[in-house]
């Protein structure tokens, strides 16, 4: 029988710009790029130099610590910049693409023959490694290390999130491809369907996986989430995740010997013109999307600039108009900047046109109605205050607030305790959305993270 679990703590936050299931175009961007800083507690060696001719598939870089993971690249062509920061830290590695992508070759056996072993050194020399993820910590497994299980989240639920059900809706045979070659690799392989969709879902016909369906708001596609409802994570346990459009991209590489990081990425928020999805590789240009932004903006927002975000508003990245699309996202959000100053603010008897979680405005009386969120905080950052708000929208059996307090001390025995090994960064994103502390509550979480992985190893 499938497991049916009812989410009762969460919050579907109602910005406007739902990306429609349209495809509205497809992007050949100039240049991609690939960055060390999408991989956590990496340190990147360099493997190729500004002027080398690469395919899709060469390797740009090494994990300096374990140099069988590789990280290659998603197009053919020359490598135009190597982008380092402060402290020459390499935060990018740029490559103009060939009209046509020539891809390096793979010998590998059919599928249903690959051993354990040939699909590990499969997915380390074709860079595709990266796309698991472990938990605790959330960040790229040991490749000699088997797991406890994998867990995979068929659904997304943050604002703004691309829809698997539809950009994926011609990719399960490589899903089950992938499926089939990770069950090689692991005892058990957990898949997260939504209750809404489970039975017209592509995915619901999958075979060697077992189903757990999930029913409430966000974070209920967090498969942080699912995991702590099906088997928490304790102390000593491996855990496998894998985004379901990464497990597109393996079993296409499995099915094919290419890596072929073709992706269906989502585009939306306040400022596009027309919310739906593209067709691009990973790491492609953010300029590519420059005709798709909505000039038309509120009175108060006007003169403020657009916010480019590779992945969603609560957990992606703001990369600018010139950015780069993240290796793990599969969605680009554009908001307002913030930057303007509302006279009286949150003193002002009616703001129609503002969302409150807390019931401040009159939003509560207009359920179904969608706003145009910025990135203004309304204010600036509090003490941190003990509050019963952040167990409104989290739903793992965890006290976060005594967690957050337990990193900020740098007490890795309350940490352990607390549930450290069972969050991520994004599991905490509605937690800050709702602080009126007004916290960086994310930072603080992959600052514990970091430590225990420092104090841990």
């Amino acid at each position: 029988m499938v497991d049916y679990i009812k989410l009762k703590q969460g919050l579907d936050i109602p910005v406007e710009g739902v990306p429609s299931a349209q495809i509205l175009k497809t992007i050949v961007s100039e240049t991609v790029a690939v960055k060390p800083t999408d991989f956590k507690g990496l340190i990147p060696k360099l493997a190729v130099k500004e002027g080398d001719a690469v395919k899709a598939g060469t390797v740009l870089f090494v994990d300096k610590k374990r140099p069988e993971i590789k990280f290659t690249s998603p197009v053919s062509g020359t490598v135009s910049e190597i982008v380092r920061g402060e402290k020459r830290k390499l935060l990018e590695v740029r490559v103009k693409a060939d009209p046509e992508t020539e891809y390096a070759e793979f010998n590998l056996p059919k599928p249903e023959a690959i051993t354990a072993e040939q699909a590990v050194s499969a997915l380390l020399e074709s860079g595709l490694w990266p796309c698991i993820k472990q938990r605790p910590y959330g960040i790229v497994p040991n490749p000699e290390i088997r797991p406890k299980a994998v867990y995979i989240s068929g659904f997304d639920t943050a604002p703004l999130a691309a829809d698997y059900d539809y950009i994926l809706k011609d990719e399960v045979d490589n899903i089950q491809t992938a499926v089939n070659v990770l069950a090689k690799l692991a005892p058990k392989i957990h898949f997260g369907l939504c209750a809404k969709t489970h039975a017209s879902s592509p995915f619901h016909k999958l075979s060697g996986v077992e189903f757990h369906i999930f029913d409430g708001p966000h974070p209920a596609g967090n498969v942080g989430v699912q995991i702590n409802h099906v088997c928490p994570i304790n102390k000593g346990d491996l855990i496998w995740t894998v985004n379901l459009q990464m497990l597109a991209i393996m079993g296409r590489f499995f099915n094919t010997g290419k890596v072929d990081m073709r992706k269906t990425v989502a585009v939306g928020g306040p400022r596009v013109s027309t919310p739906g999805y593209i067709k691009c590789i990973s790491g492609m240009c953010f300029s590519g999307i420059a005709d798709m932004v909505n000039d038309n903006v509120e009175k108060l927002q006007q003169g403020c600039p657009v916010r480019y975000i590779s992945g969603n508003i609560l957990t992606g990245t703001n990369v600018g108009k010139e950015g780069y699309l993240g290796f793990y996202d599969d969605c680009i959000s554009l908001i307002t900047e913030g930057t303007y100053y509302e006279t009286f603010g949150w003193a002002k008897p009616f703001r129609t046109k503002k969302y409150s979680f807390a019931s401040t405005y009159f939003s509560w009386l207009t359920p179904k109605k969608k706003y145009k969120m910025d990135s203004n905080l309304n204010g600036g950052v509090r003490a941190f205050v003990m509050t019963s708000k952040y167990a409104q929208v989290f739903p793992m059996n965890i006290y976060p607030v005594y967690l957050l307090k337990a990193i900020i001390a740098e007490d890795i025995d309350k940490m352990e305790q607390l549930g450290i090994y069972e969050v991520v960064e994004e599991d905490f994103a509605l937690c800050e959305y709702i602080d009126p502390s007004k916290i960086d509550i994310q930072a603080i979480v992959s600052k514990g993270i970091d430590l225990m992985i420092k104090e841990m190893a």
